[in-house]
């Protein structure tokens, strides 16, 4: 969307979305935001008082809702759980290709580098993790799975994608993403 179309704190959100997913948290500056969103370092203020870390939850909130939309969509292309999980897969490394390798998660980027620490960036995207995993676990058990093994497998599916993305991306190679998702296929299948 044009910028003119979109609020400036809209663009500050996406903006820092971007950056952290291709460049990590720590490798993102406030001014560089700016720069990107189009807006001046005082709107990032005005709009983000906390600073860097306001930015960045706000972003971590943008990214979990903006993955969701995804998982939603390949969850809801297959009426099949186990292809519903492989469709989540492939949608990713389809993607992830198409961007040069560059739009990873950002969630995950921010989680590893702030690993360790007690903050609301922590916080954020153990949120975004957990409502993804609801996701997963309410497309099983919509399906028929029991309330404990949908759980279960939610957990299992999006860490394995979480990290096969993150392999694919290192790797530029699709391969991590497609794999997980077979064997993700076939061990939902195995529940059923």
């Amino acid at each position: 969307m044009p910028a003119a179309q979109t609020s400036t704190r809209d663009r500050i959100v996406v903006a820092a979305a971007r950056l952290i997913q291709r460049q990590g948290y720590v490798g993102t500056g406030i001014k560089q935001i700016a720069k990107e969103a189009e807006a001046t370092l005082g709107s990032v203020y005005h709009f983000f008082p906390g600073g860097k870390e306001a930015v960045a939850v706000a972003a971590m909130e943008y990214g979990r809702e903006e993955f969701a939309a995804v998982l939603r969509t390949a969850l809801d292309s297959e009426d099949d759980p186990a292809a519903a999980v492989e469709a989540c897969a492939r949608v990713l490394a389809t993607e992830l290709r198409a961007s040069g390798w560059t739009d990873g998660c950002p969630v995950t980027a921010a989680a590893l580098e702030t690993l360790g620490t007690d903050n609301e960036i922590q916080r954020a995207c153990a949120t975004a993790l957990s409502a993804w995993q609801a996701q997963v676990a309410d497309k099983l058990l919509r399906c028929g799975l029991p309330a404990q093994d949908a759980h279960n497998l939610a957990v299992t599916v999006i860490n394995t994608l979480e990290g096969a993305e993150v392999t694919a991306q290192v790797n530029r190679d699709d391969t991590p993403l497609l794999l997980a998702g077979r064997h993700l296929s076939r061990l939902v299948a195995s529940y059923r």
